[in-house]
């Protein structure tokens, strides 16, 4: 294995907290053996708290496999993934997550940099923890689609950066152009968050990634920054840098869009969503909501209307 291999596998491989674990085995009787492994990542695990909602990938065989409904695996294939909520109890405490559906193959292609968007590569270059893996072949596809995340992330941004740069530079650029791709407005400070929470940890990767691109030969290292305020020096092949740039322009939009029908999808078939919106509205206005037995039932037509007096109450701080 290569050392950025190594270095994503032995992250993966690190312990996961109970309320994690315990959102895996749920996930794993909901779905049964279609489920190929799970995936913890985001905020919550970056805070280390169970504070908010916990975020999963959950990766699967096939969508047929997954889902009762054919819409449902017909929608998850033509743009996935499809996102549910979940509550588990995790000792004396409640936490909630949601997680996300795709397929193996799905996540592969997505993590390369033949995907059209963002949204795998631009997550899981960051800190994850692999929760619950069915098998070795299993594990083994999860890390090499992290690699390429990696990579994905490290070779498109350094060809849009100039010829120097500081690993810092790299990846809050990353992260500033992939939030746009997905329509997030996120402010400098949670960009900057995000890299300092483990810059060690990505001035590494960002060293070996671009090492293991010189290896394949896509750009050539001039200067290996050695310090913490040293700068990489990166050269690209004749036009190479003008290809990815002009690549990433048409990409962007088009991305930006797939993304806005991605959301109109999700309005469908994100599961068990009153719960979720009603804590989601309930946090910001300082009270409890649950919802009742009927309106999960009939989410639309009985929460539907609850949800619209509440927000016309204007009492949300």
């Amino acid at each position: 294995m290569s050392t950025l291999s190594e270095i994503l596998t032995e992250e993966l491989n690190r312990p996961a907290p109970e309320a994690a674990r315990a959102f895996a085995d749920e996930i794993c009787r909901r779905h049964g053996t279609a489920v190929a492994a799970v995936l913890f990542y985001g905020s919550c695990l970056r805070k280390q708290t169970t504070e908010g909602v916990l975020d999963f990938y959950v990766l699967v065989d096939s969508y047929r496999a997954v889902f009762s409904s054919p819409l449902f695996a017909v929608l998850n294939a033509l743009l996935p993934p499809n996102v549910f909520y979940l509550e588990v109890q995790a000792g004396q405490e409640t936490v909630r997550g949601k997680y996300a559906v795709i397929s193996m193959q799905d996540f592969s292609q997505a993590a390369s940099p033949r995907s059209l968007s963002a949204i795998i590569w631009g997550r899981f270059c960051q800190p994850t923890l692999l929760v619950q893996s069915r098998d070795d072949a299993s594990r083994a596809a999860v890390i090499g689609s992290f690699v390429d995340a990696a990579l994905t992330m490290v070779g498109r941004m350094a060809a849009l950066l100039p010829e120097r740069f500081q690993a810092a530079e790299l990846w809050q650029r990353g992260f500033q152009e992939t939030y746009r791709t997905e329509l997030r407005a996120e402010k400098p400070g949670t960009v900057q968050a995000i890299y300092q929470a483990a810059p060690e940890r990505y001035d590494r990767i960002a060293g070996e990634a671009l090492r293991e691109l010189e290896r394949r030969e896509k750009l050539q290292v001039c200067h290996d920054a050695t310090g913490p305020d040293a700068a990489w020096e990166v050269a690209f092949p004749a036009q190479q840098r003008s290809r990815v740039q002009r690549d990433w322009k048409i990409r962007r939009p088009i991305a930006k869009v797939r993304y806005a029908v991605w959301l109109l999808k999700s309005a469908v078939t994100f599961g068990d969503w009153l719960p979720y919106v009603l804590w989601k509205v309930g946090r910001h206005a300082g009270v409890a909501l649950q919802p009742t037995e009927r309106q999960r039932r009939h989410p639309f037509l009985c929460g539907g209307p609850a949800l619209i007096k509440l927000l016309l109450q204007r009492n949300l701080r």
